[in-house]
């Protein structure tokens, strides 16, 4: 009750009305580019491939991301997979190019040219995946039209149009919407998934061709891992920070106590994209080769089977490696530690300096490293499971991840917004503080 009290006090605010109902609109948006097809296309033919031979996959993985929209290769159909992976690079080269990383010291000048930067660089990484995309679908039988040159620069065009447009609604559900665009639009296109599965479940205990028993474990092993992920993500090492008093004419400055949280999985997906990036580059370089040597290809694709022992022990390993990589990208114990010292704040019992970045280090490296387990485990984990106790359907865990993880996101933007207008918040008591502000 209390929780529905919350969630009715949501729209007794205008401004959060109207964001909400912006950003519902622009997933409509979205889910309608992802059911219009390119020319050319036999949908049919495509998503039996999908089904089939490619079920399992890294295409089906990319599907998952664009919301179905690859399957039906509609004009959405790369989603927000090349602004994700442009804002990665961008990330890693600001890192490791000095005029971008002083670039982006620079305040709000140097993140609106960063911005810029990434935008260009999302253009020329939709062009590649369309490209690729495009010839691989070609080479697959029946299931272009008319191939040729044609259809290639027509599925280029139309797919690179579609990513930018996306891009587009995703920096407007950040504008003019509740925050978090890209987040939100691929929480949309997994969240669009779950009832045409929820379907093929009841459908199958119709027919008598699932036993209700799988369904209730089912049932319980989604519930397990919807609760792990919560406790996991929202699990944190909070690093005290003590900072000094400062006396400033006739008053007295600072003296308080503060925290730096340390998440267990800073990283978030970014390793498992680009584990699964690394993983197909022996299957793309086999496909090629098919052709010419039969067999070797069918070595290699008996090896990097995704259902596979050697490809989900790489798998994990690989999202071992990038998860410090990338936490290592993102966090510099150097610099944290010598903000700190800048502030007037030190950690109790450690001196400030180069021994407070080897403190930061040493708890990254051993609060990374469960994370990175725990995120190796959700990735491969769902399918092993999907296939040993043979379950009806199983979900992706790390489209359980994202979906999780923007749900809280969600509901802490949520909070801030009804307790500055003067109410408890989402998940407090539900009580009305004060009039509400229209």
């Amino acid at each position: 009750m209390v929780l529905l009290r919350n969630f009715k006090n949501i729209f007794l605010i205008s401004e959060l009305r109207k964001k909400l109902a912006f950003t519902l609109g622009i997933f409509a948006v979205f889910r309608f580019g992802a059911h219009i097809p390119i020319p050319g296309i036999d949908v049919v033919a495509l998503n039996a491939l999908f089904s089939g031979k490619f079920g399992g996959g890294f295409l089906s993985s990319l599907d998952l991301f664009s919301g179905g929209a690859l399957k039906n290769f509609a004009i959405f159909a790369l989603g927000m997979g090349p602004y994700i992976s442009a804002s990665i690079m961008m990330q890693l080269l600001t890192i490791m190019v000095p005029s971008l990383e002083a670039l982006s010291k620079e305040g709000e000048y140097g993140r609106r040219i960063i911005n810029r930067y990434t935008r260009y660089l999302t253009l020329v990484v939709s062009f590649v995946q369309s490209f690729g995309i495009a010839v691989w679908i070609e080479r697959q039988q029946n299931i272009v039209l008319t191939p040729g040159w044609g259809f290639r620069l027509s599925s280029v065009l139309f797919l690179s149009l579609g990513a930018l447009f996306v891009m587009w609604l995703g920096e407007q559900i950040n504008t003019h919407g509740i925050g978090n665009g890209s987040s939100m639009i691929i929480f949309a296109g997994i969240i669009a998934r779950f009832p045409a599965d929820m379907m093929r479940v009841f459908e199958g205990v119709r027919l008598g061709q699932t036993d209700l028993l799988m369904v209730g474990l089912l049932g319980i092993v989604t519930i397990a891992f919807i609760l792990c992920i919560i406790f996991l993500e929202r699990g944190e090492r909070k690093v005290p920070v003590q900072y000094a008093k400062r006396v400033i004419g006739h008053r007295v400055y600072g003296g308080q106590s503060s925290y730096i949280p340390l998440k267990l999985n800073p990283a978030n997906v970014v390793p498992v994209i680009f584990s699964s990036a690394i993983l197909q580059m022996p299957l793309m370089l086999t496909g090629l080769l098919a052709a010419r040597w039969p067999n070797i290809n069918q070595v290699f694709m008996d090896w990097f089977s995704h259902e596979g022992l050697l490809f989900n022990v790489m798998n994990a390993g690989l999202i071992i490696f990038f998860a410090f990589f990338y936490t290592a990208v993102i966090f510099n114990p150097v610099e944290l530690a010598d903000n700190i010292r800048k502030s007037g704040g030190f950690i109790p019992g450690i001196r400030p300096g180069k021994k407070t970045a080897e403190f930061f280090d040493y708890l990254l490296t051993r609060v990374g490293f469960p994370g990175a387990v725990y995120l190796a485990l959700l990735a491969i984990l769902p399918s092993f499971l999907g296939r040993v106790i043979a379950l009806p359907t199983m979900f992706s865990g790390v489209s359980l991840l994202i979906v999780i993880g923007v749900a809280l996101d969600t509901s802490a933007q949520i909070e801030a917004h009804l307790i500055e207008r003067r109410y408890e918040g989402f998940l407090a008591s539900g009580r009305l503080k004060g009039r509400y502000v229209r």
